[in-house]
């Protein structure tokens, strides 16, 4: 009975940390650069300058270049992670205030050609 217990709480630890995990919106991967910050699809996510106060200034034609991380309906934000609302409505992931994007000109994971982009706007997002 003692063992069962054991492997019951240690199953539910287990499977509560799988799902941390899963409900990250992003994990560290290394770059040419050093450890960034990448979506689900090992895909480097930038910030922007412009964006202020937990708003994204990226919209329309930037938007197309530079995909915002969106949080799907239902996520929670934690920690570092929070999530601002676009000027669409939608909901976009955001670490330590910073909205985040991916740039439509990155065509493998590790890639980085966004950062310093658009005069030194764009940035590789660091954990």
């Amino acid at each position: 009975m003692h063992t069962m217990l054991i492997r019951a709480a240690f199953a539910a630890f287990a499977f509560s940390a799988v799902a941390a995990q899963a409900a990250a919106p992003a994990m560290t991967a290394e770059t040419a650069k050093g450890p960034a910050l990448v979506d689900s699809k090992s895909m480097t996510l930038y910030t922007f300058d412009k964006d202020m106060g937990g708003k994204s200034m990226c919209n329309g034609p930037c938007a197309a270049n530079w995909p915002a991380l969106m949080a799907a309906s239902g996520s929670a934000a934690s920690g570092d992670w929070t999530m601002v609302t676009r000027d669409d409505g939608t909901m976009q992931w955001a670490y330590k205030g910073k909205p985040l994007y991916t740039f439509a000109k990155d065509t493998k994971p590790g890639d980085i050609t966004g950062d310093g982009f658009l005069n030194d706007a764009w940035h590789i997002a660091k954990p």
